[in-house]
């Protein structure tokens, strides 16, 4: 399976820069996701490599093929490469097997041919018993399987996949995800993928590329995403933080702007002077129990418990401290009153200024109980 570049990609509607310079390589037999909130361009980013969307500006090449520069665009018939729409775009009128069979006529495969690649491509997909049966008589996780082997029946070179598991519902996601990791592997096809979910972009991916107003932000492994954030952006998008405003008193220490004490913070992050915000994942937040002496190395914060929440595997707290409300997870229940919270200063992740925080964000930074 050949490797994928995008080298400088730009599209423009009009006035407006949908996507500016992007550029990344996507290495042979990857998972690799693109993910980002509504509008950030990683839709049109897998249109413009299918073909779907002519570049403003930029290249595409899969392998040693050139599918768009200043001077070539290839149409997506030209490309062959597999599409798996957010919808599925299955012909109603049609069943699974001549669904299939619509990709491998447009390339004129032979009948006898045609039969035995449905074959195969159902066979991958848990299918083959329902060939004969119309989308309607399907549920919506075998109609995203259909979708997918008729992506995969006339062996592309890379796999697209926009939002596929989106209308699945919460159960029926998880398990689809599973599977569409343990096939992609399987297989070993190159794929793009495209989702705002973070969890599903986590679970499923070897590497990350976020986006943000047509930008690409950060590109990692997904726990280089998680535990590494290049922006106080994607820590905000990618799981959840606390965000807690300060200023920068020593080249390790930060005094905290919401209950005015110092806390140790990684090394280098920022200048003394500077003002800064820590993020702190809600995992991260230790509740000492009762009695417990904190260890020496570890941040001690004071907090005021306000809401609990069961969600199953563990509990959510919501916290005051100081004048600011901050999220807490654990497995214990039935905390109330007073709790001592210790943080490792490795935990503590440091950005210069917040401005990069959508306005929702920066809202909860702020808020005051």
């Amino acid at each position: 399976m050949p490797e994928v570049k995008v080298d400088g990609l730009c599209k423009q509607f009009g006035d407006n820069a949908v996507l500016r310079e992007v550029t990344f390589t996507i290495n042979d037999g990857e998972f690799f996701t693109l993910l980002g909130p509504s509008g950030c361009g990683k839709s049109t980013t897998l249109a413009c490599i299918a073909g779907l969307e002519r570049p403003s500006g930029g290249t595409i090449a899969v392998g040693s093929a050139v599918f768009a520069d200043d001077s070539t665009f290839v149409p997506p018939e030209g490309r062959n490469l597999g599409m798996v729409f957010q919808s599925y775009a299955l012909w109603p009128h049609m069943t699974v097997a001549q669904n299939l069979a619509m990709p491998l006529k447009i390339r004129k495969v032979d009948r006898r041919r045609q039969d035995e690649l449905i074959s195969e491509a159902l066979g991958k997909v848990g299918l083959a018993e329902l060939k004969d049966r119309y989308p309607h008589q399907l549920s919506g996780g075998q109609q995203q399987r259909v979708a997918l082997a008729r992506a995969l029946v006339y062996s592309p070179s890379v796999l697209l996949l926009d939002e596929p598991l989106s209308n699945l519902d919460a159960q029926l996601r998880e398990q689809a995800r599973a599977w569409l990791k343990r096939l992609q592997e399987e297989l070993g096809i190159t794929t793009v993928y495209v989702t705002h979910d973070q969890e599903e972009a986590l679970a499923l991916s070897d590497r990350i590329a976020v986006m943000s107003k047509g930008d690409m932000v950060q590109i990692g492994t997904p726990t280089e995403i998680y535990e590494r954030p290049a922006t106080a952006e994607v820590a905000a998008f990618v799981g959840r933080c606390n965000f807690l405003k300060g200023t920068m008193t020593t080249p390790t220490e930060v005094r905290l702007d919401c209950t005015g004490q110092t806390i140790a913070v990684p090394p280098g992050a920022a200048a003394t002077g500077q003002a800064v915000s820590v993020a702190i994942r809600p995992e991260r937040l230790e509740i000492l129990s009762a009695g417990r002496t904190p260890p020496d190395d570890v941040n001690v914060l004071s907090a005021q418990v306000l809401t609990s929440s069961y969600i199953g595997s563990r509990y959510e707290y919501g916290l005051r401290l100081g004048d600011h409300v901050i999220q807490a997870e654990t497995t214990r229940p039935g905390l109330t009153g007073e709790v001592t919270l210790v943080v490792e200063p490795a935990a503590c992740l440091l950005y210069p200024t917040t401005d990069a925080l959508p306005k929702d964000v920066e809202a909860l930074i702020t808020i005051a109980q």
